[in-house]
């Protein structure tokens, strides 16, 4: 019996997803999201360059090796730039009504990946397939290539739910427990399952909650429900934390870093992350010149980036990148702001969630306003995986930026939209769009 509902929604929801470009007039594309997505990615492939050869040469001396050349991280950072950039072409090309007949499809591809990953990681132990760091396995071995499936799991989410919650709000069910509640609790049940319970990785499973709240305030859920899935969350946070040694460490961590010395195992990481910001004063270091990028500060290439980038260009560098980011993200509120369908702005709004967490978490993190949660600072960490998927979904708002309205709640109708384009009275004009009659 549910399998003929489970179809029906799927029905219904690539039905709803075929018109929804369509209630709008094409128009150009929201071009400042390729440009300061370009502009982070640039600076993150300069910092690369800068510490590479620094990187290079402590992985050399503590493996007693000379496989890491100075151009190693670079050239492998080169080639997850140009593979990003592919995947928001190709999100940005591919029609959105695609992507949202496979939602479902996207999602099982996801769990199937994390379930992979904890066969072999954690029941069988198989190297040449999962590749496992600091006692936690995270990543898949493709080849040459790796893939961290808790970011191609965030990807399905981020599909399915703006899908499934977008035909929830337009039915008026969004606060319903049984059609809409339940559902995707069962699902975000799963996920955090897999990234936070069984691949450790408690910064991931924030951005999963992150999407997902996003898309609840923007679809009309009631203040009384998000109270308590707050609350319930807080809950299960405590209880995750409470379980897992190293992250009761983390927040024992956090609690005293500032009360102990640099030379205290627990508050390293963070205190040399401050040390670092601290270093580069008001215009930095200057580039090549980073002294935690020797040995000091731990994952300097990868989530201590923020501090490593503080300590090269200095408070006004910093600055700099976080009015990026800043910029990034209005640009995302506007068109979320500007969709006519629910769905989509859905969408939108999951992706301003995703990367909002990230930016969140990794910068008050090298602060010492957050515990450690070792999660990427998007565009500019090393590694291919977050970066391939976050550009991707930024191509799928680029997409949807030819869609959006002059004003941000307009309506139409099927009737209106027939009508002549001289006779649009009361109708919301597209962005960009000319006065004058197509010809």
């Amino acid at each position: 019996m549910a399998a003929p509902g489970w179809q029906s929604s799927r029905r219904a929801v690539q039905k709803a997803a075929d018109g929804a470009v369509g209630v709008v007039r094409r128009h150009k594309p929201d071009y400042q999201i390729v440009l300061y997505m370009g502009l982070l990615m640039l600076l993150g492939l300069v910092i690369i360059y800068a510490i590479g050869p620094q990187r290079a040469n402590v992985l050399n001396n503590a493996y007693g090796t000379d496989y890491y050349g100075d151009m190693y991280f670079f050239i492998k950072q080169g080639i997850s730039l140009l593979m990003a950039l592919g995947a928001f072409a190709l999100m940005a090309t591919v029609p959105f009504k695609f992507m949202q007949k496979h939602a479902v499809k996207i999602l099982l591809a996801g769990f199937a990946a994390c379930m992979v990953l904890v066969l072999f990681g954690n029941i069988v132990h198989v190297d040449q397939i999962v590749q496992c760091s600091l006692g936690a396995c995270r990543w898949l071995n493709l080849g040459p290539l790796s893939l961290q499936p808790a970011e191609f799991l965030k990807f399905g989410v981020l599909l399915f739910a703006a899908g499934f919650l977008g035909m929830r709000a337009q039915q008026g069910l969004i606060n319903d427990r049984d059609k809409t509640l339940i559902p995707m609790a069962i699902v975000m049940g799963l996920a955090i399952l897999f990234v936070i319970g069984l691949q450790k990785d408690m910064g991931t499973g924030i951005a999963l909650v992150a999407i997902l709240m996003s898309m609840f305030l923007i679809a009309g859920l009631n203040k009384r429900t998000i109270a308590i899935l707050l609350s319930l969350l807080v809950a299960v946070g405590v209880l995750l934390i409470v379980i897992a040694p190293h992250r009761v460490q983390r927040i024992s961590a956090f609690l005293a870093a500032d009360t102990t010395s640099v030379d205290n195992a627990s508050t390293y990481h963070i205190e040399h992350a401050k040390i670092a910001i601290g270093s580069g004063g008001l215009t930095g270091v200057g580039i090549g010149n980073s002294v935690q990028a020797t040995g000091y500060l731990p994952e300097a290439i990868n989530d201590s980036v923020f501090a490593i980038m503080g300590e090269t260009f200095g408070f006004v560098g910093l600055v700099v990148i976080i009015a990026l980011f800043t910029a990034l993200l209005l640009r995302l509120l506007k068109v979320a702001d500007h969709l006519v369908d629910m769905r989509l702005k859905l969408l939108v709004a999951g992706i301003f969630g995703w990367l909002g967490a990230h930016v969140i978490l990794n910068i008050a993190a090298m602060i010492g306003i957050f515990p450690l949660t070792g999660i990427t600072l998007p565009l500019l960490s090393f590694g291919g995986t977050s970066m391939v998927f976050i550009a991707g979904a930024l191509g799928l708002a680029f997409q949807l930026s030819r869609y959006t309205a002059f004003g941000s709640k307009l309506e139409r109708t099927t009737h209106e939209k027939n009508k002549d384009s001289s006779s649009r009275r009361g109708v919301g004009r597209t962005r960009y769009a000319s006065r004058r009659r197509p010809s």
